[in-house]
């Protein structure tokens, strides 16, 4: 997940392992660039770079230098990047399909016409919003150190131009990007970014103009000259937006990336999971969509993504396809547990953690949902079968084989969906759901789940278990309000007009 915490130290394994890994990063980047560069001419490289060495030893020694200023930079910024070989592949695979795009447009097309936003929209939406904007500015400087050895006549006359606009149209793309909820609403921000681009470019192109050997900036080859320009800047800032949500699916599907467009995607009624859960365990998924409007709520109280929160809570119980019958939501009136043993029914009741993420999983889904429906009980006991049990015997129970077998919340989120879904489930059995009862009831299974250390391994604070409560209370509330009894009355028609009568 996202949210990870970042201030932890990396191991010694780690900091070789991240160099190493940036190292080889560093070397495919080299490469790229010696191909960009002599791709046309490797019969002569060897020519070309014995008389121009010190220039190419120059380049090579910016793109070491940037590198290892990415790496200071996350390494002070999020640590949590470096231990990610996943994240370090994404970023410079996201930079080396930029740049090969970038310099064959400016060699064969027009230097305007690069999709100069596509590295931060891209890093935004799969890493975050710090990590685009540093992104941003090492992808411009990588693109100008090897726009500054091209022998195309439109990068050299507008090297610096090129480096000023791939700078602030990637800004101006991450400030918008922070609203887009949608892969349509992305569409929007490439007129965000084309429309100051190209007023840009015509100042850029008047500015020189006005100060070469032109006659007059009036001039019909001159007016022609910026309108085709300011054309070419059009291309690039609608071209980042078309390429961004061409490669945004293929950088999701082969990072396994969790973006907020995946989400909703994986939340919509279409869902495959979700399908098959409506249709096969009724019960549990109307109690899933009423705990992903607590688990939103309350994520939105103590600043965790409602996004995240909202899916965790609809597949948090999709291991229960396994055997749905087992469970009391889905079951109507024949209890299938009065026929086993509680030790039996424990045994099943607490696999559907385990089948959960095994489920997800296999189904290629994001890790966090497979960790959270493993969570989400924790070391909890079964209260119901550990109870009979009690009955059924005279001697000590081992309340370990009636509970489930972990692991604990290991996030805030999952501490959410732990109460939460504890307290829909408990509210919903009451026959009273006043304010008081509704609140009795939440803060004893907050303060019992405490009493058995479940939110000893998560970064959960008092202040945010309160806050947690209090959201739960005012939405269960809502949700099961009382209603006032509607008198029995029948309706008919009669001479064209409506009666009413008593039953």
């Amino acid at each position: 997940m996202r949210k990870e915490k970042e201030d932890r130290k990396l191991s010694k394994n780690e900091y070789v392992k991240s160099i190493l890994l940036f190292f080889l990063h560093l070397v495919v980047l080299v490469a790229i660039v010696a191909v960009l560069l002599f791709g046309d001419k490797l019969g002569t490289i060897g020519v070309t770079l014995k008389n121009n060495a010190a220039n190419y030893l120059y380049m090579l020694f910016c793109l070491i230098l940037l590198t290892g200023i990415l790496y200071v930079y996350f390494l002070f910024e999020n640590p949590s990047i470096l231990t990610s070989g996943k994240t370090i592949t994404l970023l410079f695979t996201v930079m080396d399909v930029y740049l090969i795009i970038a310099v064959l447009l400016g060699a064969r097309f027009h230097v305007y016409a690069r999709p100069i936003a596509l590295v931060p929209l891209l890093v935004f939406a799969l890493v975050g919003r710090r990590e685009a904007i540093f992104m941003n500015t090492i992808s411009s400087l990588v693109t100008f150190i090897v726009d500054n050895f091209s022998t195309a006549e439109t990068v050299a006359n507008n090297i610096y131009s090129s480096l000023f606009l791939s700078f602030s149209a990637g800004m101006i793309a991450i400030f918008f990007f922070n609203r887009a909820r949608t892969r349509f609403q992305v569409v929007k921000i490439g007129v965000a970014v084309v429309v100051p681009v190209s007023i840009t470019i015509f100042l850029l192109e008047v500015v020189e103009l006005a100060s070469g050997n032109s006659s007059s900036i009036t001039e019909i080859s001159n007016i022609s000259r910026i309108v085709e320009n300011m054309g070419f800047g059009l291309f690039g800032g609608a071209g980042s937006v078309i390429l961004f949500l061409a490669l945004l699916p293929v950088f999701e599907a082969i990072f396994n990336c969790l973006t907020v467009f995946r989400i909703r995607e994986l939340t919509s009624h279409d869902a495959k999971l979700l399908k098959e859960l409506r249709s096969k365990a009724s019960g549990t998924y109307n109690h899933s969509t009423t705990l992903a409007q607590l688990a939103e709520a309350c994520a939105a109280s103590i600043g965790e993504d409602v996004d995240y929160a909202r899916a965790a809570a609809l597949y948090h119980d999709v291991g229960k396809l396994h055997q749905p019958e087992y469970f009391t939501e889905n079951q109507w009136g024949y209890n299938v547990h009065d026929e086993l043993t509680p030790e039996l029914s424990a045994d099943i009741v607490r696999s559907h953690a385990q089948d959960g993420y095994n489920l997800i999983l296999s189904s290629h889904l994001p890790q966090f949902l497979a960790d959270i429906a493993i969570q989400h009980h924790g070391t909890m006991p079964i209260r119901y079968f550990y109870a009979k049990a009690m009955k059924l015997t005279d001697g000590e129970l081992n309340i370990e084989e009636f509970s489930y077998l972990g692991p604990k919340p290991q996030t805030k989120l999952a501490a959410i969906i732990m109460i939460a879904d504890a307290a829909e489930a408990a509210v919903r059995a009451l026959k009273e759901r006043n304010p008081e009862t509704v609140e009795k009831v939440v803060r004893d299974i907050i303060e019992e789940r405490m009493d058995l250390e479940q939110f000893a391994e998560c970064d959960i604070t008092m202040a945010d278990l309160t806050k947690i409560r209090m959201t739960i209370v005012g939405v269960l509330t809502g949700v099961y309000h009382s209603r006032v009894k509607y008198p029995q009355i029948k309706y008919k028609q009669s001479s064209g007009k409506t009666l009413g009568e008593n039953k």
